[in-house]
């Protein structure tokens, strides 16, 4: 790294790949690309000094880019990761990072070789609810922690069934490795590692070769488990995580938007135990959880620490996306 602000590049101009631009945390974006020409235009052209590259590979190996950002279909995520950790670049790489575990491997090999760091986009774990309930877990207040519950899901759109998440070669999977990623790796954050995975996928509404419905118990070398339900015919948007503790429970609500306030409730058992003591958090302001995460990649790598969000991480929630996806018949690997 330099003095200079550090270099970024995006690879994927859609939606997640704006939203990054938009939260760089004092980074400066310096290029994009996009299987889009127009789209890396207009990213590029919102951000002075920044260009647009019609080839990703040029954007990666630009001598002013320290870090690249991967925002792709996840079918281009380990491809394109390989390669600008190859050309010495830092990475961010938006979940589930690669299709399958093979393809990840490929990720974590190169990052091993080439001495660079990794950060998954598990976005999920920076909402303000979802902090503040990580420091709550922290400080002990929930006491020894039991079980997770938690659910994730959306509608989907009329032509929901003809975008690229449902093409299996693009998306590996449907809902499971879409939005379950994010359940999964935030059990996995109050729980630890699952050794028990069992559970199902099933394609009820969307007419679709991927699974629309996900349900997973997951279970941890102590006994502790994770209830987790993924779902692309919820309807009314929802995200819902439950942490219960022998001393406490925490129950996380709302993303903002079409998903609701985001809030957090703390329930704390009273000696006497009965009606718990409730103390309810509020955030109905816009939402910084891109700003922080990034932030705090920069400080990962200004201090030469693993990124708390990382490749381990992104893998031991694909082994529990493919095992799931082996027992129920939607094994996608290429």
């Amino acid at each position: 790294m330099t003095d200079r602000p550090v270099g970024v590049a995006i690879v994927g101009c859609g939606l997640i790949g704006r939203k990054r631009a938009a939260a760089l945390a004092g980074a400066k974006l310096v290029a994009c690309s996009d299987l889009s020409p127009d789209r890396a235009r207009d990213l590029a052209g919102s951000v002075p000094g920044a260009v647009a590259e019609a080839e990703w590979c040029t954007a990666v190996r630009r001598d002013d880019v320290d870090v690249v950002v991967v925002a792709t279909t996840n079918d281009a995520l380990a491809e394109v990761s390989a390669a600008a950790l190859a050309a010495g670049k830092h990475v961010l790489v938006e979940k589930p990072a690669a299709r399958n575990v093979k393809e990840l491997d490929t990720v974590i090999d190169a990052a091993r070789k080439y001495s660079r760091s990794v950060r998954v986009g598990f976005n999920h774990r920076y909402p303000p609810a979802l902090r503040e309930a990580g420091e709550l877990f922290e400080e002990g207040a929930l006491g020894e922690l039991m079980f997770v519950r938690g659910r994730y899901g959306h509608g989907g759109r009329l032509g929901y069934e003809k975008e690229w998440r449902s093409v299996p070669s693009r998306s590996g999977g449907g809902e499971l490795i879409d939005q379950g990623v994010h359940l999964i790796d935030l059990a996995r954050c109050f729980l630890g590692d699952f050794t028990g995975v069992s559970g199902s996928a099933h394609t009820y509404f969307w007419k679709m070769p991927v699974d629309d419905n996900a349900f997973l118990l997951l279970k941890t070398p102590g006994g502790q488990s994770a209830f987790l339900h993924v779902s692309c015919t919820e309807w009314k948007n929802l995200f819902s995580l439950e942490i219960y503790g022998r001393d406490g429970k925490l129950h996380i609500e709302g993303l903002g938007g079409s998903y609701g306030v985001e809030r957090i409730a703390f329930y704390k058992m009273l000696p006497q135990m009965g009606p718990p003591k409730t103390t309810i958090w509020e955030y109905p302001t816009a939402d910084d959880s891109w700003v922080v995460e990034f932030a705090e990649f920069l400080e990962d790598l200004r201090l030469g620490r693993t990124p708390r969000a990382g490749l381990t991480d992104a893998r031991a929630a694909l082994v529990v996306v493919e095992k799931i996806y082996t027992e129920s018949g939607y094994d996608h690997r290429p």
